[in-house]
């Protein structure tokens, strides 16, 4: 007889005990536990609630109706991983958490899901009428889509990784723009389910947002070199007549640093390709020249 689980049903009350009701739909028995109920049943009265199979392997329904289900995406949380099976996803049930099977997840297993990572899931039932989570494809991303407008150049997001791919790491941000971050543009691949801080470095005509995780420029050269950068750009040529072979004592006097530091902070805004010098002093590259 074929259970409905994943479904939001309506069941008939047909018995009780002290901790649970009893329903039944089709001839098979559904329990309720009388704590998630303020109103008390009587025999005969109509429950509605979502049907599933609970961690004793007892089918039941509650009133806790979880986003996920059947033909609804919705996020849920990494709770625990087991190798040889998947990741175990909080979806909002009182006592039980769905399984992401591993044949979903990626091939190399530590850009798995840890616990407390997001993934956008529906629930799918299996032969033996079992419950599994089942991650999203790409066109239900697609269709959550909010393309970005030109003014998110430069700004701060947050997303969760969705898709691996060879060329690159596609996200979902908070306000459910797409994003895409290139190889060059992280220090490591995100693992699968990961909520990211990222950048705008890029708006695509289609809306989709060019992202990058290394910092700003002026957040990882250092305060020296930061000095030296914001001087440059409040110059009115963006220039300062000093270079790596000045004079100490003109170094120390207008930066207020040796000329071991001066020396260390060019190299460090040259590395960035930030700079360019010559005998008659520093430059600041312009953003199209980089």
């Amino acid at each position: 007889m074929a259970h409905k689980v994943g479904e939001i049903v309506q069941a008939k009350i047909t018995d009780e005990n002290s901790t649970h009701y009893f329903a039944q739909i089709d001839g098979v028995t559904y329990e309720l536990n009388k704590a998630e109920f303020n109103v008390p049943f009587a025999f005969g009265d109509t429950v509605t609630g979502f049907a599933y199979e609970n961690n004793q392997h007892e089918l039941a329904i509650t009133e806790k109706i979880p986003e996920v289900r059947l033909g609804h995406f919705a996020f849920g949380t990494v709770t625990d991983i087991r190798r040889d099976l998947g990741v175990f996803v909080d979806i909002g049930l009182p006592d039980k958490d769905v399984v992401v099977s591993l044949d979903e997840l990626p091939t190399i297993k530590e850009l798995w899901p840890q616990r407390g990572d997001r993934l956008l899931l529906t629930l799918r039932v299996d032969k033996k009428e079992r419950l599994w989570g089942e991650l999203a494809p790409a066109e239900v991303y697609q269709a959550l889509q909010v393309p970005a407008k030109k003014t998110m150049q430069n700004k701060n997001v947050k997303a969760t990784v969705y898709r691996l791919k060879m060329v690159g790491t596609y996200v979902l941000t908070d306000d459910y723009h797409i994003g895409f971050i290139h190889p060059d543009e992280r220090y490591r691949e995100p693992r699968l389910g990961e909520h990211l801080d990222a950048r705008v470095i890029g708006v695509r005509d289609d809306g989709v947002l060019n992202l990058s995780l290394r910092p700003r420029a002026y957040e990882s050269i250092g305060n020296d070199a930061e000095m030296i950068l914001k001087l440059l750009q409040a110059s009115a040529t963006n220039s300062l007549p000093y270079n790596d072979k000045s004079d100490p004592k003109a170094i120390k006097k207008y930066f207020n640093m040796s000329k071991g530091q001066f020396k260390r902070a060019l190299g460090n805004l040259y590395k960035q390709r930030l700079i360019t010098q010559d005998d008659q002093g520093v430059y600041l590259v312009e953003q199209e020249e980089k």
